[in-house]
């Protein structure tokens, strides 16, 4: 497997490709590079000497003024004025006594793409993913870092691409380790991804890493009929949970289904009480479900600890054209959808749900310029996901995505190949080697 290599730059909607071989995992080189301008003979000529007739600003002729540079201390600038020596021999002898607890420490905190590369430079780092005492330290230092795993099928082959944000890189990660069906992205958390899907006539569900390329499908439901499906992983509990919303299949309704990966089976819930459902998306939220309703207006909300449903009214924005419910994280909810009847006057917004107050509390607007740019036509559709309060907008008949950083209130574009395709499907992902499919 080849490695492939794509930075993205916030903001310029171009990426530069670099291709690399070293690695099992790949960064895609699918996209042009970045070029920059040339300055050539249509430019201004800002030179002193170009100017006819302008003063002489020879340094002969100024008095020299020394200052220290702006917004840094004494002991910056000192920092900054020392010699600079050249870099110290490393001994080969030296660090290869390196205890093992160090290096498997030490490399528990490089990103997990450069991993693979790593994989290489000898056969004790090639085992490192079987190490015990590495996925010890691994699952302990902190996460990478939010990414964009975008899955697609291209001649019925799967395909997947990962977006470091901290990286600003796409990474290609093969997907042939998983079987033919025909099946859809679920979701992610903690490192794992769901699918859902058929083999043939019968509806299935798996669960894989996509860096330790293991997987496996899910016992049957109970009422084992196409539903819609949401992941939630407990790290601390090193557990998942999958949770089948209630559905009508012909004439009966279907109960709510819990799957616990401890017991390796599915419950039976409640049904939901009889609702109209504005939308198939879900938001999971300290522990929470909630789902958009018309008919009692609101939102329809599950508790995973009790099992039970309940409505809260919770009225809609007025000239909402179409919502999304985003998780955010210390119980936030936020719902995002376009507002306005005409094209000219339609904005995307941003709401929070004040929880004490049972009302939505607009928070942000996306800009004009990001909007026009998002959605060109009127009737054009467009995905929303949220995690960490961090929001991505994507559309149909766009190469990019749109990044909204809820904390920091801070609008970027997400330029890659991976977005162009018509049938790609979006998540947010984080990459852990010690996420266990079981």
């Amino acid at each position: 497997m080849d490695v492939i290599g794509e930075s993205s730059e916030s903001g310029s909607g171009v990426s530069s490709s670099q291709l690399k071989k070293n690695g099992s995992f790949g960064e895609d080189d699918r996209c042009p590079k970045q070029v920059s301008p040339l300055r050539g003979g249509g430019s201004r000529n800002t030179s002193p000497l170009g100017r006819v007739g302008s003063r002489n600003t020879s340094p002969s002729r100024q008095k020299v003024i020394k200052t220290k540079p702006r917004g840094l201390d004494e002991e910056t600038v000192a920092t900054f004025g020392k010699a600079v020596h050249p870099d110290v021999q490393m001994e080969d002898s030296i660090w290869a006594m390196l205890p093992e607890d160090l290096l498997n420490e030490i490399l528990a905190r490089v990103p997990p793409f450069m991993i693979f590369r790593l994989r290489s430079v000898c056969k004790r780092w090639n085992l490192i993913l079987q190490d015990s005492s590495f996925l010890k330290f691994h699952s302990q230092v902190p996460s990478h870092g939010p990414c964009l795993l975008t899955f697609w099928k291209n001649s019925q082959t799967p395909q997947c691409s990962v977006f470091s944000l901290p990286l600003k890189t796409w990474y290609r990660i093969p997907f042939t380790f998983l079987p033919p069906w025909a099946f859809w992205l679920v979701g992610s958390s903690g490192g794992l991804v769901c699918f859902s899907g058929l083999d043939g006539l019968t509806f299935k569900t798996l669960v894989c890493n996509p860096l330790t390329q293991t997987w496996r499908t899910l016992p049957s439901m109970h009422y084992n009929q196409q539903r819609q499906l949401i992941m939630v992983v407990d790290r601390t509990d090193r557990s998942f949970k999958v949770i089948a919303t209630s559905d009508i299949y012909g004439d009966k309704s279907l109960p709510t289904e819990v799957y616990n990966s401890k017991l390796n089976v599915w419950s039976l819930h409640q049904v939901m009480p009889a609702v109209n459902l504005c939308s198939s998306k879900m938001a999971y939220c300290d522990s929470k479900l909630y789902l958009e309703t018309l008919s009692p207006l609101g939102l329809m909300m599950y508790r995973l600890d009790t099992g039970y449903w309940e409505h809260i009214p919770a009225k809609f924005p007025r000239s909402l054209l179409d919502g999304y419910l985003v998780a955010g994280t210390q119980k936030r909810l936020f719902l995002v959808g376009r507002i306005g009847l005409y094209s000219t006057l339609q904005s995307m917004r941003i709401w929070e749900l004040d929880h004490a107050k049972i009302m939505w509390v607009e928070i942000s607007r996306m800009p004009p310029k990001y909007f026009r740019a998002l959605l060109r036509l009127s009737a054009e559709r467009f995905e929303c996901f949220g995690q960490d309060n961090l929001i991505c907008f994507t559309s149909w008949n766009q190469g990019k995505g749109l990044l909204y950083d809820v904390d920091k209130k801070v609008w970027s574009w997400i330029a890659g190949c991976a977005l162009q395709s018509y049938n790609s499907q979006v998540c947010f992902y984080e990459p852990r080697f010690d996420a266990s499919i079981y």
